[in-house]
């Protein structure tokens, strides 16, 4: 569910690289509401492959692999769907998926469950 109370500001400042974006960093939708918060980013930093973002929502964590990822900014992240069109991370990914974003989604979920 979007937070409809809360539209992305005008300028989210400069484009940045996966490498560099904070955790916190908001994320928005196309249509400019507000998905979430970044949770983790994830990536194979050594290979430089950005695999997607773990989102924080208000109904939970979802995911958004790298083609679903429209920009990263300094003060925004904008996805390509509204945080109920994202995959909620799980053990098992669901069919259909593209192998990099079966690969992500996997990636997500095995970061929430590993011991803090």
């Amino acid at each position: 569910m979007t937070e409809k109370s809360e539209t992305a500001p005008e300028d989210l400042g400069a484009p940045v690289a996966y490498l560099v974006l904070k955790d916190g960093t908001p994320v928005y939708d196309r249509s400019g509401d507000k998905v979430g918060k970044v949770e983790h980013v994830l990536a194979d930093e050594q290979s430089d492959v950005f695999h997607g973002l773990l989102i924080k929502t208000g109904d939970g964590h979802r995911f958004a692999g790298g083609d679903q990822v429209d920009g990263l900014f300094e003060r925004g992240v904008i996805v390509s769907e509204p945080a109920d069109q994202l995959a909620t991370p799980s053990a098992d990914s669901p069919a259909g998926l593209a192998e990099s974003r079966s690969t992500g989604l996997k990636r997500a979920w095995d970061w929430l469950i590993q011991p803090k």
